[in-house]
């Protein structure tokens, strides 16, 4: 764990729970690519730095879940780095409570405040204020969160944040989240299309052909968007329908997946309301959910 592997001239990954990437842009100085869960993680990325002789030049954020800024603010009370995130994404950096409120749909609870909903605060630029050394690309990938981003390093490497999961996330978990589930499968048709020399998503192998795991991501999410409408065969609350899909797929209920699947499973009922396949209802002062 925390293996530094490298897949070009002047590419790395990190292999760790939440993959990051290190791109070397000139001499001894490099960016990172995320940073990991919480402070520890960022104390290990420090070590694999010291160990190359690197200079940590600015941390990119794809995108603003507590596992892919929560190294942030170590590494910049250590390093004095950068740190660019895009857009909406900015945001949650600088204001972590965000995500949890976002969740829960209020304030959140001591429960929920937690290091895998809620990082710690790191000084943060719009990532639109980097300049990208030459061959660096950032590609919009909208759906999984609200501004994520890919980067394409001048190798031709592709870092894809969290636009797939791996397979066997897939298939034990099913119901990954996803903040917009239209976007997201936009986003997917964009990354299968994609040309590289390789491509690291942060919670699937690196590929040199993401074609099949965006094909097996879709297929996942259709699938849950036809479950969702078969409970709402007969009209449903939200409750209802979370708890029907955790019994359907054989999921074990906390409150972290209460909140996660939970917002997924709303969105999947928003994308199925905008398509006109399900209809939203008050009845008895309850919201009701029911297939067309």
């Amino acid at each position: 764990m925390y293996e530094l592997i490298q897949v070009a001239a002047h590419t790395w990954y990190i292999d760790c729970p939440a993959k990051m990437g290190v791109v070397q842009v000139n001499g001894d100085g490099v960016f990172l690519i995320d940073s990991g869960n919480d402070k520890e993680a960022g104390k290990k990325v420090q070590k694999l730095l010291d160990q190359n002789g690197w200079r940590l030049l600015a941390i990119l954020n794809t995108h603003s879940n507590a596992d892919h800024i929560g190294g942030n603010k170590l590494l910049q009370e250590r390093t004095g780095c950068s740190i660019y995130a895009p857009g909406m994404e900015a945001a949650f950096t600088r204001w972590p409570c965000l995500e949890p409120s976002f969740l829960y749909g209020g304030y959140p609870p001591k429960a929920l405040r937690n290091k895998f909903l809620m990082a710690q605060p790191s000084g943060v630029q719009d990532l639109s204020e980097l300049p990208l050394p030459a061959g660096m690309e950032i590609l919009p990938l909208p759906g999984h969160f609200f501004d994520m981003v890919g980067v394409k390093t001048p190798d031709g490497v592709w870092f894809l944040a969290d636009c797939l999961s791996g397979a066997a996330i897939v298939e034990k978990y099913h119901v990954n989240f996803i903040y917009d589930v239209g976007a997201y499968l936009e986003t997917l048709d964009k990354v299968e299309r994609l040309e590289g020399s390789c491509f690291i998503p942060a919670h699937a192998p690196a590929a040199e052909d993401i074609a099949p795991l965006a094909a097996l991501n879709r297929n996942k999410v259709l699938e849950i968007a036809e479950a969702v409408k078969e409970i709402c065969h007969t009209p449903k609350t939200q409750e209802q329908v979370l708890k029907a899909v955790f019994d359907r797929y054989g999921l074990s209920m906390d409150f972290n997946q209460y909140v996660l699947v939970g917002s997924t499973i709303r969105s999947y009922l928003s994308w199925l309301l905008d398509r006109g396949e399900v209809a939203a209802g008050i009845s008895d002062n309850m919201l009701l959910w029911s297939a067309l």
